[in-house]
Parts: structure tokens; sequence; C-alpha cells
């Protein structure tokens, strides 16, 4: 019973899952595009990564410590010499001493023969552990000019997360308000067809009595053939839309709940959009890095200076008398390039020369955004008097085809006269579905620009 129950609670959950998040509110929408677009969660994984790059080119500042363990074994004559020497063990007798003073008692000479001790020595193992630290004290300015560099590169990138979001945010508002916008328009098609399917009653009652022919019935059937085919794209596009929707979402969305089909205009104020659109921001960092890089290639004209330091010790058997043993090492190293062919002189042109054009490219980039919303607004404000326009057309489209229609049950009036008007009606109809459609789009380009949010 208890397995029986589990199922069954198993296949409602896939049920319900399987049939989506129903009446979804384009704030919730808003959250849920916040934590499972996977696009921005790998561009905010790029964010991570370009932090810990900047923490690791800071690290450089703190120089490196090593400990390092050797275990060797030879009988080369130099090695097991300086083996001894390391172990200080070196004795006389690897010299030969020894040899020397028995070949001079025996009465031989003691120069000629070669010591054997020093020449052909037994092998000898040899086990050395040190430690060593290096630490750049000066460096013209490049470490720190790299640390700024790379933290001014995850700063770029989190520019590119924050761009990522006003898109992300545009494309799942206007999902939103296009399926919104036509659902609006498939009601309408709805009511357009039932119009004509009367009409086609009417046409039909009249043709029994003899005031109409047959072919006023195709007539008006081809009519309701193009308005149902207009109302199942309509459907496909509004399927379409959910599937997209979902896509943004990274989750199955059924439906939503239904918002204004006109977006608000947003305020514009040429100060605020100077200061938090994203293309701008990006492009003054950019003159930050590149000043940054100028400052690295100066560094290549001036010295560097480090320090380091080795503590260990060595024997023939492993950590053998270790402090008796040990040694030490330290010191400071300057190196000063004097000359490599006029490269740095060039490099350090070039970057002059960088620095210069983003400057130009900061001024182009705020008086190309300036442009664009001066554009985008006119846009919108032509747009909106299309849309008065073409609704006001639409009533009157819609006024228009009653009167016929009645004129026609008069026979006063063709078929056809009726349906070039019930045309006029349709066509308004779309006009008016495009031109909201269009402007709701500049909207969300122009929010995207202004980017409301502020700075990252």
């Amino acid at each position: 019973m208890f397995i029986k129950k589990s199922i069954f609670l198993f296949m409602l959950t896939t049920l319900i899952l399987s049939a989506g998040i129903k009446n979804l509110t384009l704030d919730h929408a808003m959250q849920m595009l916040d934590k499972n677009n996977l696009e921005l969660k790998i561009s905010r994984f790029t964010e991570q990564m370009k932090a810990y790059e900047a923490k690791a080119a800071k690290g450089h500042n703190y120089g490196k410590l090593d400990a390092s363990i050797t275990a060797m074994r030879s009988n080369d004559a130099g090695n097991v010499f300086g083996f001894k020497l390391q172990s200080r063990e070196a004795t006389f007798g690897d010299f030969g001493a020894q040899e020397f003073f028995d070949n001079f008692n025996a009465g031989r000479d003691p120069f000629t023969p070669p010591p054997d001790n020093l020449n052909y020595p037994k092998a000898r193992n040899h086990y050395q552990t040190k430690i060593s630290y290096m630490l750049p004290i000066y460096t013209g300015g490049k470490l720190s000019e790299y640390g700024r560099i790379t933290s001014a590169m995850h700063r770029m990138s989190q520019f590119d997360t924050q761009k990522l979001v006003n898109e992300k945010i545009f494309q799942t508002k206007k999902a939103f308000y296009d399926i919104s916008l036509v659902s609006n328009y498939i009601s309408n098609l709805f009511k357009i067809i039932k119009n004509i399917k009367r009409l086609e009653s009417i046409v039909h009652t009249m043709q029994k009595e003899g005031y109409a022919q047959n072919i006023d019935v195709l007539e008006v059937q081809a009519r309701k053939a193009e308005a149902e085919s207009m109302y199942n794209q309509a459907k496909l596009n509004k399927d379409l839309a959910y599937q997209f929707l979902s896509f943004l979402l990274n989750t199955e969305v059924s439906s939503i709940k239904r918002v204004n089909d006109m977006a608000p205009m947003p305020r514009v104020d040429k100060e605020e959009v100077e200061g938090n659109n994203i293309d701008i921001q990006k492009a003054l960092l950019g003159l930050q890095i590149t000043k940054m890089a100028l400052n690295v290639e100066k560094a290549n004209f001036l010295p560097t200076v480090g320090a380091f330091a080795e503590y260990g010790s060595a024997d023939n058997e492993f950590w053998n008398e270790f402090r008796d043993k040990d040694s030490y090492t330290f010191g400071v190293q300057l190196s000063w390039n004097l000359f490599n062919g006029g490269i740095d002189a060039a490099n350090l042109e070039r970057a002059k020369v960088n620095y210069m054009m983003v400057q130009d490219q900061v001024a182009l980039a705020k008086s190309g955004i300036g442009l664009k919303v001066k554009k985008l607004q006119t846009e919108i404000l032509s747009a909106n008097a299309d849309v008065k326009s073409f609704k006001k057309q639409l009533t009157f489209a819609k006024k228009v085809y009653e009167n016929y229609r009645a004129r026609y049950k008069e026979g006063i009036v063709s078929i056809s006269d009726v349906l070039i008007k019930q045309s006029k009606e349709l066509e308004m109809l779309l006009k008016l579905l495009t031109v909201k459609n269009k402007r709701n789009t500049k909207i969300f380009e122009l929010n995207s620009i202004l980017n409301a949010g502020g700075n990252v």
C-alpha cells in the first residue's frame, strides 16, 4: 500500500512539474531570471575566475617560499667531493694527503701517482633539505600595475555580466509584453471570426431566399479561412514566445499574468545616462586600463631589485645531524636593462598612442549613446502617434463593417463591399499589433541603455 501511494505521489509530482508554471507574474519572472538563466550563471563564473586572477596577481608581491628535498647517489668525483663539502665532512684525506705520506714514508715519489681517493671515490648517498624564499623588492611599479589591471579586468567582467542582465531583462519583458499583445490580438481575431461566421449565416439565409448567390457564400468562406489562418499563426507565435520565455528562465512556463500591452515610457536624464550606461562605464574603465598598461611600459626603463634567502642541511643519511650541518645563504640582486634594440621605446610609444585612441573612444561612446537615446525617444514618440491613429482607424473600420453588413442584409451593397470593409478591419488590427510591438521593443532597448540599476 505504501509503495502504491509513493508511486502515485511521484506520478502526480511529475505531472505538476511537466505542466509548468501557471499565471507567472513579471516580478516573479525577474527573480527567476536572475537565479536560473544559464547565460547569467556562466557569466558569473567568468567573474569568479577574473576575481581569482586578480588575487593571484596580487600574490606576486609577497614573494615565493619553496621547500625541496633531494635524494641522490653518485660516484662521480666532482659530485662526491661536493656532497662531502655540503655535508661538512670533507677531510685532507679526500685530497690524497694520506696517500702522499704513505708514498713519502715508503721512499716513493709522493707527487707522481694521482690520489685515488679524490679521483676514484666510492659511491655516496646525498640527502639535501632546503627552504628558499624569493621576494621582489622593487619592480618599477610593474607588479602593482599588474595587480590593478587584473582587478580592473574583474570589474570589466562585472560590467559584462550587468550588460547581459540588461539584455535578458529586455528579452524577458519583451516576451511578457509580446504574449500579452498577441493574446489581445487573438481575442480580437476570434471576435472577427465570429462576425464572419455570423455574416456567413446571413448569406446562407439570403441565398435560400434567392437574394444571394453561391459565389457570395464562397467569398465569405474564403475570408473566414484567411482569418482562421491568421488566428492559428498568432497562436503558434504565442506558443513560440512561451518557449522562448521558458528558455530564458530555464523553467517550463505554461501561462503568465498578462501585462498592459503598452510598456511605460522611461524617464531620460543625460547625466544619468552618462553615469549609468554600461558601454560608457566600460569605455572609461578601458581608459584606466590603458593608463596602467602605459605605466607598465614605463617600468621597463627602471631597474628591478629582488632579495633571496636559503636555509638547509645535507648529509649522506636523511635528516642526520640537521642542525650541526645546516647552512644559509641570502642576498640582493639588482637587474637593469640598458639596451635592447629600441624595443622598450617602441612599446612605450605604442602604449601612448593606444591611450590617446581610447580617450577618443570614450568621447565617441558618450556621443554615440546620447545619439542612440535621442533616436529611440523619437521613434517611440512616432510609434505613440501611430498607435493613436491606428486605434481610431480600427474603431472606424469596425463601425463601417457593421454598417455595411446591415446594408447588405437590406440588399443595398454587395457581399464584396462588406468583405472589403471587413478586410480593412483586419488590416488595421494587424498594423496596430505591429506598431505596438515595435514601440515596446524600442522602450525595452532604451531601458537597457539607461541601465536603471545604476553603477555595478
